[in-house]
């Protein structure tokens, strides 16, 4: 089984300690480990298959938290770099009463976005393995340079790469350099992961199939578009597949795209996938992939934080069994 490689933003999720208040009026919160990244390869780990963060922290204490997180969730952390030139990035969530989340970041900037090109080393990546990324890290830093050159050295090597926008607009100074940047990666993914909220706003196109149809770009073979609660799609350029999702007392939506990607790259390395059988894969499988993504995009909101609240395999199967017996 290949590993799951991915880039970008490790930081502190400050979640607060009660629901339905403005961040303004927040007045205690409790940190977490989080980032989509870290999220991701924390869910990849939980569930089995090996996983490695790439990403630059802080020496500071927070980057010590997070080094410690991530170890003990089963994440390989050696490829972290630290730096005194920039502090730990801090993101503070607020949740409205149906969990979903405001954000406000620290990070001008951080130590993840220091990651310069010369500390990728091309070797670590091979024939099997997954490079995920999502558009955080994208703004111009040496960090976008990082991801460029990792991109490139997954592709040579024959490996998968995974991009999930995960559009954070409050980190961007213009929300047309967003966009631009995000079109500008997507060409270079195997695998695009996109919310229903964040499809008209990427591709400038109100009309849902043909904003679809417009991501299949480049090297793109398949685009897996969520719909929160109702589940999710995954979608080839000639046929599409579609997967109801799980009804759960949602907490806090902290993380749950995340454990959504991080279920589906899993089963992707369990199943030997590579760029060449991806389609195939996606085909044969794709009602087992859907519904283990969902389950574990689901069941994450009915906890706090994102890395904190993954469902165990078990949860999940029994969260699969529970919705195919409800619906039979």
């Amino acid at each position: 089984m290949g590993t799951l490689f991915a880039i970008g933003e490790v930081l502190i999720d400050f979640i607060p300690l009660q629901k339905g208040a403005a961040l303004k009026d927040v007045v205690s919160f409790e940190r977490a480990a989080g980032g989509a990244p870290a999220n991701v390869a924390a869910a990849v780990a939980k569930y089995g298959a090996a996983s490695s963060i790439i990403t630059k922290l802080g020496n500071d204490a927070f980057g010590d938290f997070l080094l410690e997180q991530l170890a003990e969730a089963g994440v390989r952390t050696d490829l972290v770099q630290r730096t005194s030139e920039a502090n730990t990035g801090l993101a503070f969530v607020s949740l409205r009463d149906n969990g979903e989340r405001d954000f406000s970041f620290y990070r001008n900037p951080s130590a993840d976005l220091l990651l310069s090109e010369d500390e990728i080393d091309p070797e670590i990546f091979h024939a099997g393995d997954i490079l995920h990324f999502g558009s955080v890290d994208l703004v111009e830093s040496p960090m976008k340079r990082a991801h460029l050159k990792a991109i490139e050295a997954m592709k040579s090597k024959g490996g998968l790469v995974s991009f999930d926008p995960n559009v954070r607009l409050p980190l961007w100074s213009d929300p047309e350099e967003c966009r631009r940047t995000i079109q500008s990666f997507i060409p270079k993914a195997d695998l695009l992961k996109i919310s229903e909220d964040e499809l008209a706003f990427i591709t400038g196109i109100e009309d849902e199939e043909e904003a679809l149809a417009s991501l299949f770009t480049g090297e793109v073979q398949a685009v897996i578009f969520t719909k929160g609660p109702d589940g999710a799609e995954l979608i080839l350029p000639n046929t599409k597949y579609t997967a109801e999702g799980y009804k759960v007392q949602a907490l806090d939506t902290t993380g749950a795209g995340d454990a959504f990607v991080g279920g589906f790259l899993y089963q992707l390395l369990e199943r030997k996938a590579t760029k060449d059988s991806l389609t195939e894969v996606l085909a044969e499988a794709h009602e087992s992939l859907l519904k283990f993504a969902n389950a574990s995009g689901a069941l994450t909101t009915t906890g706090k934080g994102a890395i904190p609240a993954l469902p165990t395999i078990k949860q999940i199967m029994e969260c699969i069994k529970k919705g195919s017996e409800s619906n039979g």
